[in-house]
């Protein structure tokens, strides 16, 4: 990014101030992203013309001394699962290749108040069905720090954008630990809130009960000014809890003496050797600094990752059924009854990974297996959801890897679908019961990549989660 500061609150500081014109910022962040787009592919869509525009607004209020709001003339990247207003929206895929929604999600409406400007939309995961951003029908993301490699996904173009230099925030989606996934990959922040405290209106959905929007941003404190502004009540998302608790207002004195914070050993058992390394370095830091810090290892873990499947492939399954060709998305050309343009338009439209989930979720949900699979999962999911909540009367933070390895090289196609899935093992159970999560950078490995720490806290305890964070971004230097 050619201007040189990337966080969010000073930026903003300067803009307010006028040593800093929204212009500028904006000349570089497009500069940036021409000169990257043929090999980091972060974005499907840009708005040079509308951002440029939103500019010229903005810059006129602070000329006259009005306040343009708490992300005046910040420059956003916004996943392209996230529906913007008259700027199209394709969740990585032919299906939606030409969509161009008639409003804003509730999330992006809530950016656009604050003063925020969108510099595009972001590459993912073909509708956010993957872990690397190389299933889109626009091509892989690559990662900034070494370009063979997987970004992370699905959010990886969000993530991707924000390590390039490309964007001062970014919007993402998590149903599984597709923030925290390309945030730890790039080395980035990347935060998840409790489930509910972001609306999903105008999220395209993935897996409806999984499904939140969340923030990726350079530093703790970037991550949290935006996640400030998109986390409202609304009422159009049956979902949305209303909750004004303060649990975003940033403990600056880093000070943790005395935090219980348990370190999940069993999911470190499963994690390269470096990884494991990076994070138990990571807990000797927070002991260091007067935390408890204590192992622990859940006894349901081994059913995380079965019961996020069933589920998630269930609920993609039925959210992803209206894409028939007949409403809106792609339709075939040619077609000799119902049926065929049905039959067709989703062949021709859906890649790989859509279908294959779309037909577990299928299988999952048949007469046959509704019980034996599905209702299990949903019991499953409870008594997981029922061990963390005891967990975290305990401990104030949960702390872990975000990922067992580092970034991968981008996959091939002789990659073992089973194998990817397994890559969540570390995220999923923060969706399974909808708990705050988010990934900071923790080091480098050997190669010199990014390594991520993930914190978690117990529902609507945003609180503890972003302390602890903030104090190890500070212990780190």
């Amino acid at each position: 990014m050619s201007i040189a500061e990337k966080n969010a609150l000073r930026l903003a500081k300067m803009i307010k101030e006028k040593k800093l014109s929204i212009r500028e910022v904006l000349d570089g962040i497009f500069d940036d992203i021409e000169r990257n787009k043929a090999v980091l592919n972060c974005y499907i869509s840009t708005d040079s013309e509308g951002a440029y525009r939103e500019a010229e607004r903005l810059q006129k209020l602070i000329d006259k001394g009005e306040d343009p709001g708490a992300l005046g003339g910040i420059p956003i990247a916004v996943k392209d699962n996230l529906c913007t207003a008259g700027l199209r929206t394709t969740c990585g895929s032919k299906m939606l290749e030409n969509f161009c929604p008639p409003y804003d999600a509730a999330v992006v409406e809530n950016i656009k108040k604050a003063g925020a400007i969108i510099s595009g939309k972001t590459n993912m995961d073909e509708f956010a069905f993957g872990s690397q951003s190389d299933s889109s029908y626009f091509g892989a993301v690559r990662n900034p720090v070494d370009t063979k490699r997987s970004a992370g996904g699905s959010s990886g173009g969000s993530a991707a954008a924000i390590a390039a230099g490309e964007a001062v925030l970014a919007l993402g989606t998590d149903t599984g630990g597709s923030v925290r996934l390309p945030a730890s990959h790039c080395g980035v922040v990347g935060i998840k809130p409790t489930y509910g405290r972001a609306s999903r209106y105008g999220l395209i959905a993935y897996a409806s009960s999984f499904d939140q929007a969340g923030v990726i941003a350079a530093d703790v404190e970037s991550a949290l000014m935006g996640l400030k502004q998109i986390c409202s009540y609304d009422r159009r998302d049956a979902t949305s809890v209303l909750c004004d608790d303060g649990a975003f207002d940033l403990d600056s004195s880093a000070d943790i003496k005395g935090m219980r914070i348990g370190l999940c050993e069993d999911i470190l058992k499963s994690c390269d050797t470096e990884v494991s390394a990076t994070i138990r370095a990571a807990a000797a830091e927070y002991e260091k600094a007067g935390a408890v810090v204590e192992s622990i290892s859940l006894k349901k873990r081994e059913y995380e990752l079965p019961a996020y499947y069933a589920l998630v492939c269930a609920e993609a399954s039925s959210n992803l059924e209206r894409y028939d060709g007949v409403k809106y998305g792609y339709r075939t050309s040619e077609y000799k009854d119902m049926e065929e343009l049905y039959v067709k338009s989703r062949t021709e439209a859906f890649g790989p990974e859509v279908k294959r989930r779309i037909m577990l979720g299928a299988h999952v949900l048949s007469a046959g297996y509704y019980d034996d699979i599905y209702l299990r999962a949903m019991k499953m999911r409870r008594l997981i959801t029922k061990e963390y909540d005891e967990l975290f009367e305990k401990y104030d933070a949960l702390i872990s890897a975000v990922s067992p390895e580092t970034a991968p090289l981008l996959k091939n196609e002789k990659t073992d679908p089973v194998k990817e899935c397994a890559k969540d093992l570390c995220t999923v159970a923060a969706n399974l019961g909808g708990y705050p999560a988010m990934s900071i950078p923790a080091g480098t490995d050997s190669k010199g990549l990014p390594i991520g720490l993930q914190i978690m806290s117990g529902r609507f305890e945003e609180r503890k989660m972003i302390k602890a964070a903030y104090a190890f971004e500070r212990l780190k230097g």
